[in-house]
């Protein structure tokens, strides 16, 4: 008798082949057969004209901390995810002496734009080293399946405290963070991460701690992969970095490296192009560089004490630790906005947000009788009041006491462009974020946007790729062994969904977060049912109360 049967799907194995019509046996936690199947079942599903894939292996994720107070790392299950891998940019929890432990998270809160409040709340601290992190995991519990990598701040913050985002270390430094990486891949990490990108400011604009490092120290780190013969290393891009470099580092360590990210950007298309290509050109030369793209538009809801696409530009450094009479004082003030006119008109690497008001929209005003301007963009809103764009901006948001909420387009909003920085071969679709920047925005479902829109509604990809590109290919290149796939002898990892109506749900605000902080939130279209392991996790409407299936992986394929 199968513990489980899923029977009449259209079943996609996730390998890109056609999709065929299917049972499928699930025993132990693991598929059993793909097929006709007349056994008795435990529980029978019928999945009649609804298509049956592996669950989605989101391999660019936040949830270091979050996992500590919510095992289901809320929404991606929800989402169709059924793997997801911690710890991206550097930005791991651990290792973390108790001393460490408020800079890290004031840091985090910065840089993810994740609310302080919550971090210190809810984070579950009863671990120092890497290995202690992922054994408070398994004993807690966990939804989906976790991977987690050891991050470059971390390992830095804990050898230098205050000092790792102030200077380069020296050599006895780096043998010590050498010493932890090291422990860290033989505590089950799935490999180093790290950032050289000029936006990863931590605790009052400093840089993050990893932007300090010199080539060599990050070439020792990443040198710990390469003698252990095993590991991804993960980096986001900054202007220090080029893809000669990664593909040096991926030649020497013999590791998969994959660089963080190539968005679309009309300012300057050129870049995320020649990121993509270099992967693809890499490739053919036998070195594993990829590019991480995104299937989504980037776009944030933010207010201005809390405007990450701001915060590049040099005028509003001041401004980030400014209490809200210093604030609003400053951003009245005709010279400030002098300064910040020719911060959007100067050339300046590393800004999100070139001065297109067009793609900043009032998203929610905090006084009533501004109610209509609610949707109106802001090049709009300044015609409608005969004022320049910045000041009209501004005078909003002082008139309102700093509460106006906008919407800004960032990247990747010409489709056209998105599509072909997918379709080539050096890309890797993810960078779902989950876990971070909840003030701005919830990219979590990536995967039924991929399957909604791209899929169905644009037509851009056929159903099995697409599946593909979601389940196998992540868990093959971040060698995830047994996942990705429906295939006798692989895990459980199931997502049962109806390819007419999948998709991702509008944003919503919950108040869920620790100490009761809010955080913008999606729903699925169109799921019926997520397993993890075999177990039912989401039944289509809510969460399935039952004892944590995911286990926290350690161990990967050669």
């Amino acid at each position: 008798m199968y513990d489980l049967v899923i029977k009449g799907a259209q079943v996609a194995d996730g390998l890109g082949n056609p999709l065929k019509t299917a049972d499928v046996g699930v025993e132990g936690g693991r598929i059993a057969e793909v097929g006709r199947i007349d056994a008795a079942a435990k529980q029978s599903i019928d999945a009649d004209g609804l298509v049956l894939a592996p669950g989605i292996v989101d391999v660019h994720t936040h949830y270091d901390a979050q996992l500590t107070w919510d095992s289901d790392a809320t929404p991606s299950p929800a989402l169709g995810v059924t793997t997801v891998v911690v710890g991206n940019c550097g930005f791991s929890i651990a290792p973390c002496p108790p001393e460490c432990r408020d800079l890290i998270a004031r840091n985090l809160a910065e840089v993810e734009g994740m609310s302080l409040t919550a971090l210190r709340s809810g984070t579950n601290w009863e671990f120092e080293s890497f290995d202690e992190y992922l054994g408070l995991l398994r004993q807690k519990g966990v939804t989906p399946n976790v991977a987690a990598f050891i991050g470059h701040s971390a390992v830095r913050t804990m050898v230098m405290g205050e000092e790792a985002s102030e200077r380069a270390a020296n050599d006895d430094e780096v043998a010590a963070m050498r010493d932890l990486v090291v422990g860290g891949m033989d505590a089950g990490a799935i490999g180093f991460s790290t950032s050289t990108s000029i936006n990863h400011h931590g605790d009052g604009g400093v840089p993050m701690p990893s932007r300090l490092a010199e080539e060599s120290e990050l070439r020792s780190l990443v040198s710990v992969l390469g003698e252990k013969g095993r590991g991804v290393f993960q980096l986001t891009v900054g202007p220090s970095m080029t893809s000669e470099v990664m593909e040096s580092i991926a030649a020497d360590n013999g590791c998969p490296v994959f660089q963080t990210a190539a968005l679309h950007n009309a300012a300057y298309p050129e870049r995320a192009n020649k990121m993509v290509s270099d992967s693809a050109a890499a490739q053919t030369r036998g070195n594993g560089l990829w590019a991480q793209v995104s299937c989504q538009s980037l776009s944030m809801d933010f207010a201005l004490t809390a405007a990450f696409p701001l915060q590049s530009l040099d005028s509003w450094r001041p401004l980030i630790d400014a209490d809200n009479e210093s604030f609003e004082r400053q951003i009245r003030d005709a010279e400030f906005r002098k300064r910040f006119r020719h911060d959007l008109d100067a050339p300046q690497k590393g800004k999100l947000f070139y001065g297109d008001w067009s793609k900043v929209e009032v998203a929610m005003t905090a006084r009533a009788e501004n109610r209509e301007l609610e949707g109106m963009s802001i090049d709009k809103l300044a015609e409608k009041q005969g004022k320049d764009p910045i000041d009209a901006f501004f005078d909003l948001s002082a008139e309102e006491g700093l509460e106006t909420v906008y919407t800004a387009g960032l990247m990747n909003s010409d489709e056209d462009e998105v599509e072909k920085l997918m379709r080539q071969p050096g890309s890797l679709i993810s960078l779902s974020d989950g876990g971070a920047h909840l003030r701005y925005l919830c990219d979590a479902g990536y995967g039924l946007h991929l399957l909604g829109h791209w899929v169905r509604e644009r037509g851009s990809f056929d159903l099995p790729d697409a599946i593909r590109r979601l389940t196998s290919l992540p868990a093959d290149l971040y060698k995830i062994a047994d996942r990705g796939r429906i295939a006798p002898g692989a895990h459980a990892d199931l997502l049962l969904f109806d390819a007419a109506t999948v998709a991702r749900g509008p944003l919503r605000r919950a108040f869920d977060l620790p100490g009761g902080e809010s955080r913008l939130m999606r729903d699925p279209v169109g799921v019926h049912g997520v397993w993890v392991n075999g177990e039912h996790v989401f039944d289509g409407a809510d969460y399935v109360a039952v004892a944590k299936p995911g286990v926290v992986i350690d161990r990967f394929a050669p």
